[in-house]
């Protein structure tokens, strides 16, 4: 948990290694996970490199694999898992990889290849045995239909057949005398034969005789894999010019074309051939599926490890590229980002690299640096997702103060506060609480969907959202808009009956101890609140004040954390000359607008005992009272003890008048002290000839990088300063106006609440009988539906992206200036997650 208040320290290195254990040396480093290299060649592209032909022939291995691992998909043959992580590879392992990773794609295309020509021999024999058999049923109903009559219903369909002699019996009286009919048959596309009918119409101006009749079952193509459903055809026609427009129309229309012989016999004797053919066919096809089922089922096996011995090799050469070439001593020299407690472990990674390559040690040097060092936070399982909340907004500078180990309270607080309601927390903590349990299991499933990966990486924030919003939910005493009366409400109504039925609304006086015995509920509001016709005022007061409580109390705690970035920086002038003055001026301001609303809450009460004074009715209000203080307004003072008075303690106005003053003198105090010690400490520098401009001001820690003397101008930092000044005491009011919206969320969510129950769950409890019954189950089920829906996850998003505001904006603007980069250390598991989830997308 040191590392999440602040980045821990980051140590620039030199690494110096030997050709033959360089290899070994980053693969361990790779496992190990905690260095970041430098790229020491960024002029040069990744073409010119020394080993970009080791990562060609990675990326050529790793298509082979893709290759294979389609083919393995397609089969639908499961791939196996074990979860083992190998070691990269040797160098001299490549080799053998490459080679078994050719020999199974060329086998594999080899079994493809011929799987794809026998399904295409078996499809035309197939469809030409459909033709013989289709065939034969039409010329047996030759000699009952007239062909010229049949040309009407349109047909098409082509190939080389033969002809048909019809006798004098089936022709008119004008066309006596013998006419030979020539004949094509084949099959086509169910979905094209209409309108190759039509086309061979009118082609043909209707001299054609088509029949057709559909293939029942599916037809795999062999080229896609698909199953497409077809139809047989033969067409009539007279002339060698009609065969040929008939041909050509159907080589349009892609449709197959086949020989069918004239005689019965003929026909019956090719239908046996082709039987026997395709029984022969159907066991070669058998054996090559066998076949190819055995070669995938194998790589199968081993595929996702191939994979991973790939992706390191590729990402091992990928870091090498990075190095620079030392020609003299024949060896690599890199750079890389440490963090400084894992220099031993690094020393020791790098101790069994050498060992395993069997060469001179490698050499690590800590140099002295002039950049600032990557951020680096360590994180877990919980932190990490409230890490990230950070890292969206920007990465933290280098050692700079942490706000995600404060957000990890505050943020769930501050969404329960706009998301208060006992039930609706309940559903959000027990889906929470269901993601933590069934952790392990889910994680290890890979799901494609992007919003469950989102709920399932910030399942321990959902889990706290939904603990504190039940929390907050208790403090309301709000559930599903109704209240639990667990201790006994402290109001009570001594009316009859008759009076309560009388009077639309009755007023209940808490002077009167018959009707409110004087003690409070003990925890949260009274539930008797849930009846009252004032309930939104009431409501509305309590819920705004305390969000500009909590408000101020994050920004003060912001500004508290600015004073810890200043001490470990050593910028004593940043204390005297921004952290004071932004005290003071929230303090006599904003912190005073506070205690403004304790003084009335604890002065001011009922009860037989209190002052007129005292009373509700004499409260001053506070808004009022603020203007005034601001435009230093005064009241008269009461004229008589029991008089209600302006102000709410001896002294306030003067008080009042003091505190005004002093946050004016703070607006010039952030605008001008600064640069002025600035500037003199300029002219100091340039009498003595010492360091830079803050130099004769502030120290740099030991932990941070030397930073080089440079002269500011005094123009930019008047400029940066002004522009510091304003945006601080103008943001004081807006951000404490935008806290706001906690009041705003929490009273919409509650009255959405009181809106489903009343407009939804009511009709179904009000209507009696079995009909009531019945429509209670649908009327529950669309209420519960819509209570998911629209409060837990619509406004359960808006509540979080409001509360991820007032973080971003109004809190960690008072010291966070998140100008850092990430650390990204060189590790195998960062990269193999990468890569799976890229795979992932791709399918």
């Amino acid at each position: 948990m040191g590392s999440l208040f602040r980045s821990e320290e980051v140590a620039l290195c030199q690494l110096f290694l030997q050709s033959e254990s360089a290899y070994t040396c980053v693969s361990e480093l790779g496992e190990l996970g905690l260095v970041q290299f430098r790229d020491l060649n960024p002029d040069v592209n990744a073409f010119q490199r020394k080993f970009v032909n080791e990562v060609r022939r990675c990326d050529e291995m790793e298509r082979k694999l893709r290759y294979l691992e389609r083919e393995i998909r397609r089969d639908a043959i499961p791939m196996q898992d074990t979860g083992d992580n190998p070691e990269a590879p040797m160098p001299r392992e490549m080799i053998d990889l490459e080679a078994n990773f050719e020999k199974l794609e060329n086998e594999l295309k080899e079994v493809n290849s011929n799987a794809e020509a026998l399904k295409r021999n078996y499809l035309e024999l197939t469809e030409l045995r459909h033709i013989l058999k289709k065939t034969q049923v039409f010329f047996d109903e030759e000699g009952h239909l007239w062909p010229w009559q049949a040309e009407r219903d349109g047909c098409a369909g082509n190939l080389d057949g033969g002809s048909v002699s019809l006798t004098q019996n089936l022709l008119p009286d004008e066309a006596k005398g013998p006419i030979q009919l020539g004949f094509v048959a084949g099959v086509i596309l169910r979905e094209r034969v209409a309108s190759f009918e039509r086309m061979l119409w009118r082609a043909c101006r209707g001299n054609v005789f088509l029949r057709q009749a559909q293939i029942e079952e599916p037809l795999e193509d062999p080229a896609t894999g698909e199953q497409v459903y077809k139809s047989v055809f033969i067409i009539f026609f007279q002339g060698e010019q009609l065969k040929l427009r008939v041909k050509k129309i159907c080589e349009g229309f892609r449709a197959t074309m086949y020989p069918c012989p004239e005689a019965p016999a003929d026909r019956r004797e090719m239908a046996m051939g082709v039987k026997t053919r395709l029984d022969d066919l159907n066991t070669v096809l058998s054996q090559t599926q066998d076949h190819r089922h055995r070669v995938l089922v194998s790589a199968a096996r081993n595929l996702r490890s191939w994979m991973l011995k790939v992706w390191k090799i590729k990402a091992i050469y990928h870091s090498l590229n990075m190095f620079n070439i030392d020609t003299i001593q024949n060896g690599l020299i890199a750079e890389c980002w440490i963090p400084v407690p894992d220099l031993e472990t690094v020393q020791l990674a790098l101790r069994r690299g050498t060992e395993k390559s069997g060469s001179l040690p490698a050499i690590l040097n800590r140099l002295s640096c002039v950049e600032s060092p990557p951020t680096f936070h360590r994180t877990n399982k919980f932190t990490r997702a409230f890490q990230g909340l950070i890292d969206s907004y920007g990465v933290a500078s280098y050692r700079e103060m942490n706000p995600a180990v404060y957000t990890i309270i505050t943020f769930p607080f501050l969404f329960a506060i706009m998301f208060g309601d006992l039930g609706h927390g309940i559903i959000m903590t027990l889906f929470g609480a269901w993601m933590v349990w069934k952790e392990k299991p889910l994680s290890v499933k890979k799901v494609d969907s992007e919003i469950w990966n989102i709920f399932f990486g910030g399942r321990y924030i959902i889990l706290l959202m939904g603990t504190f919003s039940m929390y907050t939910g208790i403090i309301y005493n709000d559930v599903f808009s109704k209240s639990l009366n667990l201790f006994g409400s402290s109001w009570h109504v001594p009316f009859n009956e008759s009076t309560i039925r009388d009077n639309r609304e009755i007023m209940l006086d808490p002077k009167q101890p018959d009707q409110y015995e004087g003690t409070p509920y003990p925890i949260g509001l009274d539930p008797l609140w849930q009846l009252a016709a004032n309930k939104i005022n009431f409501l509305n007061s309590y819920k705004m004040k305390i969000s500009i409580i909590f408000g101020i109390v994050h920004m003060m705690f912001g500004i508290i954390l600015s004073l810890w970035n200043h001490r470990f920086f050593n910028r004593r002038l940043n204390v005297l000359c921004e952290f004071i003055p932004q005290v003071l001026f929230m303090s006599c301001l904003f912190v005073y607008l506070t205690l403004l609303v304790f003084i009335k809450w604890v002065n001011y009460g009922a009860g037989e005992d209190v002052p007129l004074v005292l009373t509700p009715g004499c409260a001053p209000s506070i808004l009022i009272t603020f203007i005034n203080m601001v435009l230093m307004k005064g009241y008269e003072e009461a004229k008589g003890p029991n008089s209600c008075s302006a102000y709410m303690y001896d002294g306030q106005f003067y008080l009042q008048r003091m505190m005004v003053v002093v946050a004016v003198i703070c607006v010039p105090w952030m605008l001008v002290a600064k640069p002025y010690f600035l500037y003199r400490a300029s002219k100091q520098r340039a009498m003595l000839g010492t360091g830079g401009v803050e130099g004769a001001m502030e120290e740099t820690p030991s932990t941070m990088p030397v930073q080089p003397a440079e002269d500011h101008d005094m123009s930019e930092i008047l400029i940066h300063q002004g522009i510091h000044t304003i945006e601080f005491v103008l943001g004081s009011v807006s951000h404490t106006a935008s806290y706001l919206r906690l009041w705003a969320l929490s009273l919409a969510h509650a009255q959405l609440s009181e809106v489903l129950w009343g407009m939804v769950l009511r009709i179904g409890l009000s209507t009696a009988g079995t009909t009531g019954g019945f429509a209670m189950y649908f009327i529950f089920a669309a209420w519960a539906t819509l209570t998911v829906v629209i409060l837990v996850l619509m406004e359960g998003l808006s509540a979080f992206l409001h509360t991820l505001r007032l973080h971003w904006v109004e809190f960690q603007s008072k010291f966070y200036e998140g100008q850092g980069y990430a650390f990204v250390p060189f590790s195998f598991d960062s990269i193999l997650e990468a890569n799976e989830s890229t795979v992932t997308e791709a399918k």
